[in-house]
């Protein structure tokens, strides 16, 4: 649907389910008319636009349904664009479901799946990175989430993206210039200038693609691998960090032989952590399927919580860690843990110990972390939890501050970027060969059109029913 539709849409925008109060959302050109059709009440046609008004939604017979808000935005001053009327029902499902079979039988069409958020893009209310923040707003589940969220709503996106693609048009148009007189020798173009702004514009793009690791794991929150040997504090510290008993705890080595996890939030970040079956070689064949499956998990980790209990053989426990974070990928966070650290439990001989084995394994560059990150806690006395939280946060946003810079969050988004990265990468080493325009100026197009594709100056139909496809079907 590239083109706006004549119909008068309705849906419902609250949940499925009882509850005190439900919306139904009627947009369109008849909006206010098939809306005042099925109201006693204030002449909806001729109310104010922002304006709310009580009165009963009346069936064919004149029976009354319910007693009802109207809410009133006419076009093109409403969230579509369009004449908008908002109905705030009691939640009682068959008042829901009278009042939108009344709504299709006065002349409303069904919306599809965000329709709503396709009527405000075609009808310039909003652009397509936008649109695309008001889905992750209302799936956000975290304070961070939410933080990304509006900023792409409020068009912190679009904006960045938009003096990206101005200035790859400001470097095209020199380019196709220099084409324009081409025949006389003439070079409108100062090639080492050229080279200065595409490198710089390349260096941003760069920056935004890099961020999407970071901004997905915030959006989606963070898969953290607590893991370790038997008996180490792994269920432990799960329950710590939950504050609830989520985890069986107990001395007999192999007692968790399933995933489990849960999320806590940290600091506005949402967190799923994962507690695994202690690692170990196991003749027990239960025992044995937890540990592939807390192995398959760890190579889906964003951060990896080892844990090393200071009482146990230290070098077993090391070489076991060295063996199995080798197999995982640079990008993973580790954090060493040491446990049972109470002020008591454990001497500086002991610490001085387990900081002299992972002292011999951070000297790789296979390892994600320093002697600097280690972290001491006692999780059965709640000692050190603090301290592990900042490691936390530190490992999920190591390289980009949330609070100062863009986070891509979007597949759509790092999938455009990382070609306009690729095209504008030809164009820089393109003109450094001193390759004509024509060959530049190609290139150059391309990583615009990425860019024009990312806020919806440049769409397919496929491209938008792919998105809005995806989105509820009130919104």
């Amino acid at each position: 649907m590239t083109v706006l539709s004549e119909d008068t849409i309705m849906a419902v925008a609250t949940p499925s389910g009882k509850g005190a109060l439900a919306i139904i959302r009627v947009s369109g050109p008849d909006a206010l008319s098939i809306a005042n059709s099925i109201w006693k009440g204030a002449d909806l046609n001729s109310c104010e636009s922002h304006t709310v008004h009580l009165g009963n939604i009346v069936d064919e017979k004149g029976e009354v349904l319910d007693q009802a808000v109207a809410t009133i935005f006419k076009g093109p001053k409403s969230f579509t664009g369009e004449d908008v009327v908002e109905f705030s029902l009691h939640g009682s499902p068959w008042i829901i479901r009278e009042v939108s079979n009344l709504l299709l039988r006065k002349g409303a069409r069904g919306a599809e799946p965000g329709e709503f958020s396709r009527r405000a893009y075609l009808n310039g209310r909003m652009d397509l990175a936008s649109a695309e923040g008001v889905a992750d707003l209302i799936a956000s589940s975290s304070r961070a989430a939410h933080k990304l969220a509006i900023q792409q709503t409020r068009g912190a996106f679009s904006k960045e993206f938009n003096e990206l693609r101005d200035k790859l048009i400001e470097l095209a148009s020199l380019l196709e210039l220099e084409l324009d007189f081409s025949e006389e020798d003439v070079e409108f173009a100062d090639r080492t200038r050229l080279i200065e702004i595409a490198t710089l514009l390349l260096l941003k793009i760069d920056r935004l693609t890099a961020s999407y690791a970071t901004g997905r794991a915030i959006k989606e929150g963070v898969p953290v691998v607590i893991a370790g040997m038997p008996n180490v504090g792994k269920s432990t510290l799960l329950n710590a960090l939950l504050q609830e008993d989520k985890a069986i705890v107990s001395d007999i080595p192999g007692t968790t032989r399933d995933i489990i996890e849960d999320t806590c939030e940290i600091d506005g970040i949402l967190f799923r952590f994962i507690d695994t079956a202690g690692l170990r070689e196991s003749s027990d064949t239960i025992e044995s399927i937890g540990i592939e499956r807390a192995r398959r998990r760890l190579e889906q980790a964003t951060i990896v919580l080892w844990l090393i209990d200071p009482f146990s053989t230290i070098g077993e426990q090391i070489r076991e860690m060295n063996d199995t974070l080798r197999t995982l990928s640079p990008e993973q966070k580790i954090i060493p843990v040491i446990t049972k650290t109470s002020a008591t439990g454990v001497t500086d001989t002991q610490l001085d110990s387990v900081q002299k084995y992972l002292n011999t394994v951070l000297i790789s560059d296979s390892f994600c972390f320093d002697s600097q990150n280690i972290v001491k806690i006692s999780a059965a006395e709640g000692m050190g939890l603090d301290t592990l939280s900042e490691a936390l946060k530190k490992a999920t946003t190591s390289d980009f501050d949330p609070g100062k810079e863009l986070l891509l969050t979007n597949a759509r988004h790092y999938g455009d970027l990382l070609t306009a990265s690729q095209a504008l990468r030809r164009a820089l080493d393109q003109m450094q060969a001193g390759a004509s325009a024509d060959f530049i100026a190609m290139d150059i197009r391309e990583a615009t059109s990425a860019l024009s594709s990312l806020t919806g100056t440049i769409t397919t139909p496929d491209l938008l029913n792919s998105i809005f496809s995806k989105f509820c079907i009130g919104k």
